[in-house]
């Protein structure tokens, strides 16, 4: 069992109260899906409850800092070299059409560096986690990257674009928080994306990271258009060289 630091205890608990409305509204989506209006309004507001639950529980936690949220934007506090990165759902698609893989994504950013991520599935119960120097978790178990050195026996995830363009294994699972947090426990060997925001992709490159994986590409300044390339050390030389294109 590790040691939780108290900024990691605000997002679980503010992931935990959050999940709860977006199993429940999941469970309405399913019902929707044969109905003549269908769910995407219902969606949409779905997106902006659970955001509201993170953005109030991750502020009574820490007052002071500020928040970059996909729905809500950059909301500036007293505190402006700590600011809390969230995607209230992280595929969102998969979400609208019943489909039960997404997730809560929350990260701490911190002078600039992405210093703590946390991605939540609730519809599996799986909780990613990972703080600089303090290593990567899943479900409280410690996580490390791919030990495979052969990229033929490798599986990545990526875009639509991405699997076309590229001639590497892949899989196109519509939630790069997951992805990311796969490539961190070794379930997929490596995540490419292009023009991809940072919210979708700050907490898995905490947990990658910390999981001893390599992320490059990634420009830290940036909050949108960003390409990253991550995947554990071994085939990280290999899969530049087959991206080199891309």
């Amino acid at each position: 069992m590790n040691s939780i630091s108290p900024n990691l205890n605000i997002m679980i608990k503010a992931c935990e109260k959050a999940s709860k409305i977006l199993i429940r509204d999941f469970g309405e989506v399913e019902n929707l899906q044969v109905s003549l209006k269908g769910p995407k309004d219902f969606v949409t507001n779905s997106d902006k409850k659970v955001e509201k639950i993170l953005i109030e529980e991750l502020l009574k936690g820490k007052k002071n800092f500020s928040i970059l949220s996909e729905e809500a934007g950059y909301i500036e506090n007293s505190d402006k070299k700590n600011i809390w990165i969230i995607d209230p759902i992280d595929g969102t698609t998969n979400f609208l059409h019943g489909i039960p893989h997404f997730a809560i994504s929350i990260a701490l950013k911190s002078d600039n560096e992405i210093f703590s991520g946390l991605v939540f599935d609730p519809i599996k119960n799986e909780m990613f986690y990972a703080e600089k120097n303090n290593g990567a978790y899943f479900n409280n178990h410690r996580i490390r990257v791919s030990k495979k050195n052969n990229l033929d026996e490798c599986l990545f995830a990526t875009n639509i674009s991405g699997a076309v363009q590229s001639d590497l294994n892949t899989r196109v699972t519509g939630c790069a928080a997951l992805d990311l947090a796969y490539t961190g426990s070794g379930r997929f060997d490596g995540f490419f994306q292009n023009n991809i925001n940072i919210w979708d992709i700050a907490a898995g490159v905490a947990i990658v990271q910390e999981a001893g994986g390599k992320v490059n590409d990634l420009n830290k300044y940036s909050s949108d258009n960003i390409n990253i390339k991550a995947s554990s050390i071994n085939i990280n030389k290999k899969m530049l060289e087959k991206l080199n294109n891309f």
